[in-house]
């Protein structure tokens, strides 16, 4: 028996749909149009809503928030996008749903919300080269910093622009650690609470790198050149020896690198946006700054920025629904009242006039790409069959903690390069 793959049920499901559109007019009475947002984040559905109503009362546009219970999402998507009167806005996870759904996404280059945008870096594109979706919120990880005991060793958050600057305060620190009474990085465990931040975040600045080299990817690389080994060993070798716990002990973990950060007794602490609320309330002046690694112009580097949350416009929506569904997302992002609720759900929005994030380090991030600051996407979820790949990488990372000799470090490339391939062919297979 034949069965159609997936891409082509969607092409037949979206020609279909748009000869019904055709025959049948448009999806609303009103020539106003009307928005259908079908919302992939339930735990925004409250704060979408009184941003609904908020439009519907300043324009009569009617609004309509559909959310699908977590896990749910790409069930209810296709399910709404088989009726006659489907979502106007829809929501893209990641290419895989643009590989999918890709045929239904308008084009979003030069369109008044593309035009709102403060980077690129969030955009998806189509095989055809459409822009199909663009994301409208993030998370960062990057250096967490403690702003107040940089200045009180003697430094300046000025220095901290590039790796050398880093180096410098940093290496300073951890020599004087017993006469300022604090060190420079909190101790980078190995345990599995801890290792993701180097086996994956840290990790991202080799794939990084290596992937703006190659132009982009869109899908994953059958294998790596290792181009910026050298660089993530200068960012791992200097948090590992400039240290409040010594290298040898990081295999074991239990260490508590956070609350090393809020009782200040490191300066640094490598994490992400999510730690913001955890930490501010101790240390009111901590900061997040990039992957400082030695690469050429990294002065122009920003912090480590993904998202599993992009914008699309439903190309069998009618036209006037797709107009409404434009104007209402430029409101969005551009009304005080508006992006500050959303904001508020969403942490941080990729747009110029968008409300000031109240996550410090988001607001780090956004601040760093409106000063022109390329941002360094998560290359890093592309690693294949992650957690066996991981795994080989904290092996080798233990082996180098112990004993950080070059024929060591061989062995942590080896699991960074051929366990990529390796691993690569076995997910493949």
């Amino acid at each position: 028996m034949y069965v159609k793959s997936n891409k082509q049920i969607v092409f037949v499901l979206c020609m279909a749909l748009c000869l019904t559109l055709i025959f049948t007019g448009c999806s609303s009475s009103d020539n106003k149009g009307r928005v259908y947002w079908l919302n992939y984040k339930p735990e925004s559905d409250e704060a979408l809503n009184k941003v609904a109503e908020i439009y519907e009362e300043k324009t009569g546009v009617k609004v309509k928030i559909v959310t699908a219970a977590s896990g749910t999402y790409s069930q209810v998507l296709n399910s709404e996008m088989d009726k006659s009167n489907p979502p106007s806005l829809i929501v893209m996870k990641n290419m895989n749903d643009i590989n999918m759904w890709g045929d239904c996404c308008i084009d979003l280059k030069g369109t008044p919300i593309e035009k709102e945008l403060n980077t690129d870096s969030y955009n998806l594109y189509y095989k055809d080269g459409r822009l199909a979706a663009i994301g409208y919120c993030y998370e960062c990880y990057g250096i967490i910093v403690n702003k107040d005991l940089v200045e009180k060793s003697g430094h300046s958050m000025d220095e901290l622009i590039n790796f050398e600057g880093l180096k410098t305060v940093a290496e300073d620190i951890h020599a004087r650690a017993s006469e300022l009474g604090f060190d420079a990085f909190s101790a980078s465990d190995m345990d599995a609470s801890s290792s993701w931040r180097f086996t994956g975040h840290m990790a991202n600045l080799e794939y990084f790198y290596e992937e703006r080299d190659d132009g982009g990817w869109t899908e994953c690389p059958a294998t790596l050149k290792g181009t910026y080994m050298d660089n993530y060993r200068l960012l791992y070798d200097l948090c590992i020896n400039n240290s409040t716990v010594k290298p040898e002990s990081l295999a074991t973990g239990g260490h508590d690198p956070e609350n090393e950060f809020k009782t200040g007794k490191a300066v640094f602490f490598v994490n992400g946006s999510w730690e913001y609320e955890n930490v501010a309330k101790d240390v009111p002046s901590a900061v997040m700054i990039p992957y400082y690694c030695g690469v050429a112009g990294e002065e122009k580097a920003g912090l480590n920025c993904g998202t599993e949350n992009y914008w699309a416009i439903n190309s069998l929506a009618s036209e006037a629904d797709r107009k409404a569904t434009m104007d209402f997302l430029v409101w969005c992002v551009t009304d005080a009242e508006a992006s500050r609720i959303l904001v508020d759900t969403f942490g941080v929005m990729p747009f110029m006039h968008s409300a000031e994030s109240r996550n410090g380090f988001l607001a780090n991030a956004n601040r760093y790409a409106n000063k022109g600051c390329y941002i360094m996407d998560w290359a890093t979820s592309y690693q294949p069959n992650v957690d066996n790949y991981r795994t080989g990488l904290v092996s080798a990372l233990n082996e180098y903690n112990a004993d950080r000799s070059d024929s060591n470090w061989a062995k942590v490339e080896t699991a960074f390069i051929q366990g990529w391939a390796q691993n690569y062919k076995a997910a493949n297979e």
